[in-house]
């Protein structure tokens, strides 16, 4: 059997290095999949270089791999790292044909990406058409040089269709549990969350909001694709009619659903949803009209009503007393998941 075909009903994750890659990047994934083997998951890992030879990581440090690129024979998951380097000028060519080669025809059932691993993807056009997302910092440049993608700069994940993309170096983890969530379940995933001391969805910044890790697991597929959907994109139409048509349910049934199984009705879940990014917008410094529009719960007085009935405060007075220093140097602030192919 050759290197990287499935042993039974285990998933092979392979993520290929390159000379430059950040350590960061190619260790996050690989940790988050390998704590998840020894808690019971069904992964095997392995690091491929294009020559299968060892590669020189960001840092300096001697990367050995296990296997060359035209020796992988199928693979569940390929995840391509990124590296300082990829945001300013073209990947050598000798990347882009293994990249091409791992994610080709029926070898590579998921591709995903860490940080600035984007630019290889696009540039192999992988994303053409499709979503993506990459570190905040360069999302502008990836959008310049790949028109075709849609880029999401807000984003800490996206999925769309078989490709992943991820934000920033520590974004690799927060990818990383949410492909053990889809595969595993919420269980596991939290389990290696716990183990490796990390948010499984992390509150505040570029990330998906705390609301979202409050609430229950529901044991309905169909409405843990929903709950996803509304913190995902906030201000999206959430309305029962449009949350009823999306999840193929009967308004009398989702809101059955979830009394039982998420414990409040879906207007007061998705309003919670949205107050939790309006004030972590009104914590980064956004203006109160602004985190109004951007989190869904659309006018100012709209945004005060909720503020005061909720928190005791209206959302100037919150903003004043939360406000982060600095602002124009966070990250975004909307996680999203583009709907699958």
């Amino acid at each position: 059997m050759r290197a990287g075909e499935h042993i039974g009903e285990r998933r092979n994750i392979t993520v290929f290095v390159y000379d430059g890659v950040r350590l960061m990047d190619v260790a996050a994934p690989l940790e988050v999949f390998g704590t998840a083997a020894g808690l019971g998951g069904a992964y095997s890992t392995e690091v491929c270089s294009a020559d299968g030879g060892p590669v020189i990581t960001s840092t300096g440090t001697r990367l050995h791999a296990d296997v060359a690129a035209a020796e992988v024979g199928r693979t569940h998951t390929l995840v391509v790292p990124g590296s300082d380097d990829l945001p300013h000028r073209p990947p050598p060519a000798g990347l882009l044909d293994a990249v091409a080669e791992l994610a080709g025809g029926e070898r590579c059932r998921r591709i995903a990406s860490v940080c600035t691993g984007a630019f290889a993807l696009a540039a192999a056009g992988l994303l053409d058409g499709r979503r993506a997302t990459t570190h905040w910092r360069y999302a502008a440049a990836l959008a310049r040089r790949h028109p075709a993608i849609t880029v999401d700069p807000d984003a800490i994940f996206v999925r769309d269709g078989r490709t992943y993309t991820s934000a920033g170096v520590t974004a690799g983890i927060d990818l990383a549990l949410a492909l053990v969530e889809d595969d595993e379940g919420a269980g596991l995933a939290r389990e290696v969350a716990r183990d490796l001391v990390v948010f499984l969805q992390r509150p505040g910044g570029q990330s998906q909001f705390s609301v979202a890790a409050r609430t229950p697991s529901p044991r309905h597929d169909g409405l843990r694709g929903l709950l996803r959907e509304v913190t995902a994109d906030p201000a999206a139409d959430h309305s029962l009619s449009a949350l009823a048509r999306r999840g193929g349910l009967s308004a009398r049934h989702l809101t059955r659903l979830f009394n039982e199984q998420v414990g409040s009705t879906p207007a007061a879940y998705v309003e919670s949803v949205r107050l939790e990014a309006a004030k972590a917008l009104l914590e980064a410094g956004e203006t109160v009209t602004g985190a109004a529009r951007r989190s869904g719960l659309g006018s100012d007085e709209s945004l005060r009503r909720v503020f005061l009935r909720q928190l005791g405060v209206t959302p100037s007075a919150y903003r004043s007393r939360f406000r982060t220093t600095a602002p124009a140097h966070r990250p975004p602030l909307r996680a999203l998941t583009a709907p699958a192919r």
